[in-house]
């Protein structure tokens, strides 16, 4: 969508109702919301709204901005013909949902028009997968499953859709509906280098560790994709840990060491776990 040049509107509107904000909300639990965020330097508070776009993902279309004022009236700085959209990546930061006894004050409508150009084929798989796919991707796997399950009864072999499944309940715990998920999806796909790691993953969570090193092993000499070989070996590595077996820990630390690792954190959680068994001062 094309930004269009920016014109700022300010307005001062008189409110008879004390503003009521709580800053308690994540991105994701703001999803077809009106949302501010904390007062600026400047005593403002930026608004907008958080939704969806397929593509992009979890998005603050940008409203304007107000400030409550000492006479206790809105100073309303709104964005007129203009469109500034952010992507939101997952983070800690907190925003509060307007409600909706200020919606008149700020000139907003429950559900802004140009919504509905995002809300196509609601209950297409392509929509409920990439639901789930997002959601997961934030950590809020019961929401995604809600998505998922629905699509998997739409059609239970869309790609991709049966390792995000399985994904969603190790979140969850549920190993027991991720095992069955995915030995089933190994079975039509064993060179996918995410099925092979959900499934070792799901395998040591179940104590079946022969098994799992079976799995990576084979993933191994099936020359796939190397990307989660590394989580792979520390996964292995954290079950030996957490049996306190330091001939297997020490082997699975040189397993580890020999695959590329992008995730910093491996290195120092192997640093911690050394010093709890103390093979390290």
């Amino acid at each position: 969508m094309k930004l269009q040049l920016l014109i700022l509107l300010l307005t001062t509107i008189q409110l008879k109702a004390q503003i009521d904000l709580k800053f308690d909300k994540r991105f994701v639990e703001c999803e077809d919301k009106w949302v501010a965020f904390k007062m600026d330097k400047d005593s403002a508070y930026i608004y907008g709204f958080i939704y969806i776009d397929e593509a992009a993902g979890f998005t603050f279309n940008r409203e304007g901005s107000f400030k409550l004022k000492s006479n206790d009236s809105f100073e309303v700085e709104k964005l007129k013909d203009a469109s500034i959209k952010i992507r939101l990546s997952p983070n800690n930061v907190r925003v509060a949902i307007i409600p909706n006894s200020l919606y008149k004050d700020l000139q907003i409508d429950s559900v802004p028009e140009w919504l509905k150009h995002y809300q196509t084929n609601l209950n297409s798989i392509s929509r409920l997968y990439r639901w789930g796919f997002l959601y997961n991707g934030w950590n809020e796997c019961e929401k995604a499953l809600v998505f998922l399950l629905k699509a998997n009864e739409i059609n239970a072999n869309h790609k991709g859709l049966a390792v995000e499944l399985a994904y969603s309940y190790n979140c969850l715990k549920d190993y027991k509906n991720a095992l069955v998920v995915l030995e089933k999806a190994i079975l039509q796909d064993s060179t996918n280098d995410y099925i092979n790691k959900e499934l070792i993953y799901t395998l040591i969570k179940t104590n079946d560790i022969d098994k799992a090193i079976q799995q990576y092993k084979q993933s191994v000499k099936n020359k796939i994709e190397t990307t989660h070989h590394a989580e792979n070996c520390y996964n292995i590595l954290g079950y030996y840990y957490e049996q306190k077996d330091l001939k297997n820990f020490k082997t699975w630390k040189k397993e580890l060491k020999k695959w590329p690792n992008s995730n910093e954190k491996i290195p120092q959680y192997v640093k911690l776990m050394e010093k709890e068994l103390k093979l390290i001062n």
